[in-house]
């Protein structure tokens, strides 16, 4: 139904439609005249939500800063996880992983050949030289933010040194690549994939950025390579993350049969993961959570 100027928005601000989304919509249309696919109205956030995201980010970065002054060799992952645990209740939120799917601890820890979803024991233990991402996933009063970071544990080879570095190289270049009403989510995955190509790296595919915010995982699906398919434009209010998994040998992966949740790469080479929280601003591009 079209929206009258004085109606009520149609994001759920309770403002004037004319005070709220009017000029997006129109811009919107716009692009769709261009023959450009345009982003859903579930996509876009409003003034509150935001507000709201930005809340859950600033307690998800802070864990991930808290993890960041206590990682160490010697340490169980499930110590990880008790910090997580810990940190979010001491600041009124919530371990959005927790239960989610029936994953059964509060945060991801994925070391050396895990691409992702690792999940913390008592058993495992950081070792010096290893490579490890640690994935949080925060949730406060209803709004959610999402941010993943590599640590290095003590000293590693220059090889696996280069490939956690390149991988927050290759984040980088899809932020880079973002343009509010011209840029496409497909940009995203061909400025990721150009760079990873070129330094030797291959892109796991079966895993993406997505938009987050009033649920952990929403639509747009965000590709790390460059799809054979039309994909959205970026506008003003878009909130999602990008989070690259280069391997240092192929593609490859597969999950443990056994635990039905960590993925590691097929050929046993080393993987890393760097992952963020983006808004999307008339801007450019604002870094919620990191």
């Amino acid at each position: 139904m079209k929206l009258n100027r004085n109606d009520l928005c149609w994001c759920g601000s309770q403002k004037k439609y004319k005070k709220c989304h009017l000029q997006l919509d129109e811009k919107l249309e716009q692009l769709k005249h261009q023959g450009k696919k345009i982003p859903t109205h579930k996509m876009i956030k409003n003034e509150e939500q935001i507000k709201g995201i930005k809340k859950a980010a600033v307690v998800n970065s802070g864990l991930l800063d808290y993890i960041e002054e206590n990682i160490k060799a010697g340490m169980a992952t499930e110590e990880i996880d008790i910090m997580a645990k810990e940190y979010t209740e001491k600041h009124n939120a919530v371990c959005a992983d927790y239960h989610y799917c029936g994953y059964p601890k509060h945060i991801c820890v994925s070391i050396n050949d895990v691409v992702c979803h690792g999940i913390p024991c008592k058993e495992e233990i950081l070792q010096e030289g290893d490579i490890v991402n640690v994935d949080a996933t925060t949730m406060v009063d209803g709004y959610y933010a999402d941010a993943s970071r590599m640590f290095i544990i003590g000293k590693t080879s220059k090889e696996a040194e280069k490939l956690v570095k390149d991988t927050k190289k290759a984040l980088e270049l899809g932020i880079q690549s973002i343009i509010p009403y011209q840029s496409c989510i497909g940009d995203i995955g061909k400025a990721i994939e150009t760079f990873a190509n070129a330094n030797g790296y291959s892109v796991v595919r079966e895993f993406c950025g997505h938009g987050v915010g009033l649920a952990i995982h929403e639509d747009p699906y965000v590709f790390h390579f460059e799809p054979n398919e039309s994909t959205v434009t970026i506008v003003p209010g878009m909130v999602f993350t990008i989070e690259p998994m280069l391997n240092l040998g192929n593609r490859d992966v597969f999950v443990d049969a056994d635990d039905e949740w960590t993925v590691y790469t097929e050929d046993g080479s080393l993987s890393a993961q760097w992952e963020h929280t983006l808004l999307v601003t008339e801007t450019g591009v604002e870094i919620l959570s990191k």
